[in-house]
């Protein structure tokens, strides 16, 4: 059942944005806005981490700080599609490398002679 309250926040997907999109993201709302998920994050999840980011940012709204448009490239999960598989190509892979000079489980290593 979808909480009727998540639908009428300002940010569409708020309880899937990263840190680091929701900084960016809430410079554009106002104060009611701003209380409003404050409010809704101290009800449900209760995040430490964002309600004092939702604080701050509402404390300097109230100093006399305005509203401003935001990071536009802030991490957007509701646009983009979700890429699916490994990020691993290629080009990012390690080099091939040869086993250790203990050896290998099948291939023990040998002592050394000049040791008593």
């Amino acid at each position: 059942m979808a909480d009727r309250a998540r639908d009428t926040l300002p940010l569409p997907d708020y309880d899937h944005l990263p840190m680091g999109g929701l900084e960016s993201r809430i410079r554009s709302l106002t104060s009611r806005q701003l209380k409003d998920l404050l409010v809704y994050e101290q009800a449900h999840a209760d995040r430490l981490p964002v309600t004092e980011v939702l604080a701050t940012r509402l404390e300097q709204l109230q100093a006399g700080a305005e509203p401003t448009s935001g990071d536009p490239g802030a991490l957007r999960p509701e646009s983009g599609a979700r890429r699916a598989g490994s990020p691993v190509t290629p080009a990012t892979s390690p080099q091939p490398f040869g086993p250790p000079p203990h050896g290998t489980p099948d291939q023990r290593g040998k002592p050394k002679s000049d040791r008593t």
